[in-house]
């Protein structure tokens, strides 16, 4: 759908510098009307809103417990509190396949869904991601509902027209314009921040969460997930999750998959400034360049080093670390896309076959009992759980995956990265067990904890 200039804007343009040009009267309808109605009516009886509830711990008294006020008054266990929430969603299947955002519905207790039409169905997440904020429900029952088809969202184009639809504040279903107002965004996720959006200025505020973003074919290019505010209101600065990714959740959640195991990249990468550009001859600031290369990682594999700069995976441009997790995402596991990068002043390309980090199934060590690590549950570090927990590249020992019995009296954390004991470096959780069993005095633990050194010393029986 396009805007119809009228006659008098096209004589106005005709005439030179100076020269007035009579108004001329619309001579037809088009000239005069420019609607989204056709678009919103092909859209928005895909769009659900959703009501969600959760049980949660009540707050104790701070006065509980102590001795004085505990004398006089009675202040018993904390009842737990029920939250209610609002947010929104999109059918994407028939069948009852509604995707929306992890914030919205990811620890619910009870999800209900309300079609535009009235009609209301009990849901359940059956595919979580909170790294990403995407949730995929199934609703119970559903059948022959109205879909709404995904756009390629790598078309999208900075200008482009979009509607936001969602339930925001609860005061139902409602409609707002914009354009894309920006692509490859990164940095503005809920959760861990693994984010790559579609930046928008069409107006989206509380409630919107998990709404679409459509383009004027009605076609999903997105789905709504924060904005950038300093009142809670829009302030014009909305991000929407990319329809491609979302196509990736919903064929792994058909797969009968509870969560998405992404390709694994096992590198570490910076972008290209215009100094760095300008030192290895690059044509321009694009691309990432490789600053670390884990050995199994699927780039060494095919070849690349540490210095390469990254410029496109499968044609599409790569400038930072967030839209290689992106471009990578999009594609399912054991594919094979070609990858161009710069090196020794000219553009190489070669095909990347894409795997998972190894390790994902390597089965944890637990201490048992007869010492002071007794409940403690170690795995070696692989690269699966490098990935997982987010630790460098370079992270050597084992990790503290679990801490449960006596263990706790340790001071060891899940997530902790154990590099010696008692001053013997150790290579694998077997290894740990097996110094464990020793009858010592006394302990000294060498530990990463968030990427910082310590120790840990303790007390043998």
């Amino acid at each position: 759908m396009r805007l119809v200039p009228t006659l008098g804007l096209l004589v106005a343009l005709a005439l030179p510098v100076g020269a007035l040009a009579e108004t001329q009267v619309p001579t037809n309808e088009g000239e005069v009307q420019f609607s989204f109605a056709p678009v919103v009516k092909r859209a928005s009886p895909a769009v659900v809103s959703i009501f969600t509830r959760r049980t949660v711990p009540g707050r104790a008294s701070p006065f509980a417990g102590d001795p004085f006020f505990s004398q006089l008054f009675d202040f018993g266990a904390a009842a737990p509190r029920v939250q209610n929430a609002l947010g929104s969603g999109v059918i994407l299947r028939e069948d009852g396949i509604v995707l929306s955002n992890y914030h919205v519905t990811g620890d619910a207790d009870e999800i209900r869904v309300v079609l535009a039409d009235g009609r209301e169905y009990d849901a359940a997440v059956i595919l979580a991601d909170e790294a990403a904020d995407i949730a995929v429900l199934q609703l119970d029952g559903a059948k022959d509902l109205p879909a709404l088809i995904l756009a390629d969202s790598d078309q999208a184009e900075v200008g482009d027209l979009v509607l936001a639809i969602g339930n925001p504040f609860g005061v139902g279903q409602t409609v707002t314009s914009g354009i894309v107002s920006g692509l490859a965004r990164a940095g503005a996720a809920i959760g861990r921040g693994r984010g790559y959006f579609i930046q928008t200025d069409a107006p989206i505020n509380p409630g919107n969460s998990g709404g679409a973003l459509v383009d004027m074919r009605g076609q999903l290019l997105g789905i709504n997930t924060s904005i950038v505010t300093r009142s809670g209101g829009s302030n014009g600065i909305g991000f929407a999750i990319p329809a491609n990714l979302v196509a990736r959740y919903v064929a792994a959640a058909e797969a009968g998959e509870s969560t998405l195991t992404r390709p694994w990249a096992g590198l570490a990468a910076q972008p290209v400034t215009a100094d760095m550009a300008e030192a290895m001859g690059l044509p321009g600031p694009h691309g990432v360049a490789l600053t670390h290369l884990h050995p199994e990682s699927p780039f060494a594999m095919a070849g690349l080093q540490v210095g390469d700069v990254l410029t496109a995976l499968d044609g599409q441009p790569v400038d930072g670390p967030e839209e290689l997790d992106y471009r990578l995402a999009v594609h399912p596991l054991g594919a094979t896309v070609p990858v161009g990068y710069w090196r020794d002043g000219k553009l190489v390309e070669v095909d990347l076959l894409l795997a998972p980090a190894p390790g994902a199934d390597t089965e944890p060590v637990r201490i048992g009992p007869g010492t002071i690590f007794e409940g403690l549950a170690l795995s070696d570090l692989t690269p699966a759980l490098i990935d997982r927990l987010g630790l460098p590249l370079s992270s050597e020992g084992v990790v503290v995956t679990e801490v449960a019995g006596p263990a706790r009296r340790t001071g060891l954390e899940p997530g902790d990265i154990v590099v010696a004991l008692n001053g013997t470096r150790l290579g694998s959780a077997e290894e740990f067990a097996t110094a464990t069993g020793t009858q010592a005095r006394d302990w000294r633990i060498d530990l990463i904890r968030g990427g910082h050194e310590g120790m840990i010393r303790l007390g043998g029986r």
